[in-house]
């Protein structure tokens, strides 16, 4: 068995024991440092890092592989990757950048195919001058997104 394998089983073991937490990102560098990069329905605490860090480290031996450890939270920039972090920011602004464009709008919906954004711009009335606001709403495919970001708004 690799080390990755090891460490990818440490963490199937330990995320089944706290459902609510999911596996963002597994990276092993040449030099075997380990990234873990966690997302959860209800966020991620610091204690939910530690138990995840103890899982590991108290199941593998540094004698057999030296390692560093590094697991953390998806953070508040990191662009969402899975359809179950989609789901969990729905009524949150994103920002999507598709091959053409880039779209800040509210997530509506979320399916397994695609996602729904909804938004107002103002634009020129189709009769007469002046502007008009407009409502949209769209569907895009996760294969035409580029990258997705959850927009944090100040009030």
């Amino acid at each position: 068995m690799t080390f990755k394998d090891k460490v990818s089983n440490l963490l199937e073991e330990v995320l089944s024991e706290k459902p609510s937490l999911f596996l963002v990102d597994l990276t092993i560098t040449e030099t075997f440092k380990v990234m873990v990069t966690l997302d959860g329905d209800n966020g991620v605490n610091l204690q939910d890092c530690i138990d995840v860090s103890r899982a590991i480290e108290n199941n593998l031996d540094r004698e057999e592989q030296d390692y560093s450890l590094e697991v953390a939270s998806a953070g508040v920039s990191t662009p969402l990757k899975m359809v179950r972090q989609y789901r969990k920011n729905i009524g949150r602004t994103l920002k999507v950048k598709t091959a053409t464009e880039t779209i800040e709008a509210k997530l509506e919906a979320v399916t397994d195919e695609n996602i729904t954004l909804s938004w107002t711009a103002r634009e020129p009335k189709k009769i007469g001058k002046g502007k008009e606001t407009v409502e949209h709403k769209r569907e895009i495919p996760y294969s035409e997104i580029k990258e997705a970001i959850v927009t944090i708004i100040f009030n």
